[in-house]
């Protein structure tokens, strides 16, 4: 489980999006849209869940994109090229469901974009298909070139305005739903963003699918942490989802859920950026 490639995609400030390649060949033959797995950087760090972007199996390699916010994906991104990680099980979840669809919208936000770049990808073999993008800043815009190249309409949306239209993402999709007749929309991204989605789908009744980041420990359906409550039911998004009918989302619920340890996160990292100053004195 080498490391074979490493990429800086996106940096703004004390926000970094990393690419990793990782040697998996298991993985990379049996991998679909939609599907994750579960990276352990070292032995003692936790298990991260991420969504497999692309694979190439004559390499036997698996494509990870990742925003270094917490403790782990910190660890993650301080590996570089040629170094071992610990684990990598997958892949996990159940994939898009990949058909004719008709005229299908692919909306992400930040680092989101790089979760929706396989499901555009294949549902462009059946389906006309649009991409709108959401991120705080041009810098922080990744796999733009990638999307653009699949889409037959594409669309940003920067809340400084530095790149496409000044503000968010899903002020273009209620302005495409209001003129014209689409059949899906796939949203991924902060949770906020893809509440918003929803309720304007909602108003013009378009059957909505969105990809939950719910807070994961174990991700094989043992440990309940993702527990989120679809059409008044517990699932779990590992091995539920990570794909639920956005209309059945307990939205509320998710969000608090998906707060519990932010307090503890932030101060672990405070304690790591002490050692590290420590280390480098």
């Amino acid at each position: 489980m080498r490391i074979i490639d490493k990429k800086i995609l996106a940096i703004d400030n004390e926000t970094r999006v990393s690419l990793i390649e990782v040697e998996v060949p298991l993985i990379a033959e049996k991998a679909k849209a939609g599907e994750f797995a579960v990276i352990m950087a070292t032995e003692k760090g936790e298990r991260i869940p991420l969504t497999i972007v692309d694979t190439d199996i004559k390499k036997g390699a698996v494509v990870f994109i990742f925003q270094e916010i917490g403790f782990s994906t910190k660890l993650l991104g301080s590996m570089n090229k040629g170094d071992e990680l610990y684990s990598v099980l997958g892949p996990l979840g159940h994939p898009t469901c990949v058909k004719k669809y008709g005229r299908v919208i692919t909306i992400a936000g930040g680092v989101g974009i790089a979760e929706i770049f396989p499901v555009a990808r294949d549902m462009k073999q059946d389906n006309h298909v649009t991409a709108i993008l959401g991120a705080r800043t041009k810098s922080l815009v990744i796999l733009k070139d990638e999307i653009e190249k699949i889409a037959d309409e594409f669309f940003i949306a920067t809340d400084d305005g530095s790149l496409g239209i000044k503000g968010f993402n899903t002020v273009i999709l209620d302005k495409l739903l209001k003129e014209n007749k689409y059949d899906l929309v796939y949203a991924v991204g902060p949770i906020p963003m893809m509440k918003q989605v929803f309720l304007i789908t909602k108003k013009y009744n378009v059957d909505t699918i969105v990809s939950l980041n719910a807070l994961m420990v174990d991700a094989t359906g043992m440990c309940g942490s993702c527990r989120v409550t679809v059409g008044g039911k517990i699932k779990f998004s590992c091995v539920d989802g990570p794909e639920f009918d956005a209309r059945l989302v307990d939205w509320e619920n998710l969000e608090k859920r998906n707060k519990i340890y932010e307090e503890k996160e932030k101060h672990i990292c405070r304690l790591l950026s002490k050692e590290n100053n420590r280390d480098s004195a």
